[in-house]
């Protein structure tokens, strides 16, 4: 309770500030259109595995060529976090649209110290066990518009892992991988940042042949469906997910997907990870106005290819309630907290865009 409390004071106070500040911008006639939206976010988040998380994440929205007004803003930014078991990450990305949306464009790069813990059973003593993961990560890739809404593109991924486990339940092991995806989107979004209609659907194929410089090939296959309802006149948004990732081949522990997060929120222990995941959800963004916005969500999930074999094909449910506060003056884009509780777990979930 005391960490939740703190979480929602700093959090508070974040937000007074930072409205403090926009509505001054707001006040003052002589301010002109900037070519850079920039703004400071605070980091705020809880849960039973990380413990509490502050940081700070400075972020710009901006156009690279000024005449182009069909193209969303691009958006770049950093973001620093620190976690009171000792974990740390530092993270760049960048979303680029250019053309006339004809070209999208990434680039996420992180390095950090992952504390966190997985669960045994199948030795004497079962239960959950820490391990640290030593990890350098980086991700550049393109889009191309074949067809109105639809585009293909290629990834290019480089991992970096050194993990060791608590007790040498497991060897240390150096895991390092080099990835090659190809992507495929269908995109009708009236918005990219906040939909309020349309559908989002990703294909990705990711490779890692031994070709490439990966001592064993593997395979995975991630999918996504997104789909946004327009809701009482316009105000609010009814908006709907299916996901599926799909690891086949040796996959390492490192490139296990783990039950939490975005599908779905309520897993914060990191007790049920696999080879795979299939997850639903549903959640419903109510906006109090302009600035502000509460939303509410529940989903049911599985997963597959776990080491504790009773996890497999069991339904995860999870759910829970969140707020958002517009970030930009310029562009509908939100930050947020949301607060879930899963199957005998919860967690707590800082929001930078909208949860899908």
């Amino acid at each position: 309770m005391k960490y939740l409390l703190a979480i929602c004071l700093i959090y508070s106070l974040s937000i007074a500030s930072y409205s403090q500040q926009t509505d001054s911008l707001a006040s003052d006639t002589t301010i002109v259109a900037k070519k850079v939206d920039f703004s400071i976010m605070p980091y705020m988040s809880y849960n039973r595995n990380l413990k509490f998380m502050i940081g700070v994440i400075p972020m710009g929205m901006y156009r690279l060529n000024p005449q182009d007004t069909i193209s969303p803003k691009s958006l770049s930014g950093v973001a620093a976090v620190y976690t009171t078991n000792k974990s740390y990450f530092v993270s760049f990305f960048n979303k680029i649209y250019l053309d006339e949306d004809r070209w999208r464009l990434v680039a996420f790069g992180m390095t950090g110290d992952h504390i966190s813990q997985f669960y045994m059973d199948d030795i004497d003593a079962p239960g959950f066990y820490d391990y640290g993961t030593k990890t350098t990560f980086v991700m550049v890739g393109f889009q191309r518009k074949i067809i109105p809404h639809f585009y293909a593109g290629l990834n290019y991924s480089y991992a970096h892992h050194y993990t060791e486990y608590e007790d040498d339940v497991q060897p240390a092991s150096t895991v390092e991988t080099n990835g090659l995806q190809i992507t495929t989107l269908f995109d009708n979004r009236d918005d990219v940042y906040y939909p309020t209609e349309g559908i989002k659907s990703n294909l990705k194929w990711i490779s890692f042949p031994t070709w490439f410089g990966n001592d064993v090939e593997a395979q995975k296959v991630n999918m996504e469906y997104n789909q946004y309802f327009s809701m009482r006149n316009g105000e609010d948004v009814l908006a709907a997910r299916f996901a599926g990732k799909f690891g086949l081949g040796d996959i390492a522990f490192e490139q296990q997907v783990t039950l939490g997060g975005k599908d779905i929120r309520g897993y914060s222990e990191g007790k049920y990870r696999g080879d795979g995941l299939i997850a639903a959800q549903a959640e419903y963004r109510y906006n109090l106005n302009p600035k502000m916005g509460l939303v509410g969500f529940f989903g049911m999930g599985t997963i597959y290819g776990s080491d504790t074999e009773s996890f497999d094909w069991k339904l995860y449910p999870g759910g829970g309630i969140g707020y958002r506060y517009r970030a930009f003056k310029s562009v509908k884009f939100n930050i947020g907290l949301d607060a879930a509780v899963g199957k005998d777990d919860w967690g707590f979930y800082f929001r930078i865009g909208e949860s899908f």
